[in-house]
């Protein structure tokens, strides 16, 4: 039996990925129920945008009907650097008269979501099928 994955995606999120990611590193490999619990008390903002996606992604995955929503996993919840936001007008001054431009920084942000195995259906994979033997 094939596992099925489900995610979705948040692109140009207008938070620093390095931010995201402390956030993204705590829910990875929870059963849903329980990341949502940890993103909902969690105090960073990037928790806010995370349980967007996350919510996304189940829900991506309630469209199936054999899916036990109850028996997801976060599999994947990445943060990736979208792009700097061009055109970036303020300028922060540095030493020697020199300046710099203030970077706003952009997030991609990705959870995949995947149903666990019972341990039924993995003992059923990991037991080999009964050969007959040559008497027969």
């Amino acid at each position: 039996m094939t596992t099925k994955s489900f995610r979705a995606v948040h692109r140009y999120a207008r938070i620093a990925p390095r931010k995201a990611r402390l956030v993204a590193d705590l829910v990875r490999g929870l059963q849903v129920d329980d990341a949502m619990a940890v993103l909902e008390n969690h105090p960073r903002r990037a928790a806010y945008l995370l349980r967007k996606v996350l919510k996304s992604a189940m829900d991506n995955a309630s469209q199936d009907v054999e899916v036990n929503l109850k028996g997801l996993i976060v599999t994947d919840a990445r943060v990736d650097m979208g792009p700097l936001l061009g055109f970036r007008p303020r300028w922060r001054p540095r030493a020697m008269g020199r300046a710099t431009p203030i970077r706003k920084r952009t997030s991609h942000l990705i959870v995949g979501v995947t149903e666990q195995e019972s341990r039924r259906q993995r003992r059923r994979e990991e037991e080999p099928a009964e050969a007959p033997e040559a008497g027969e």
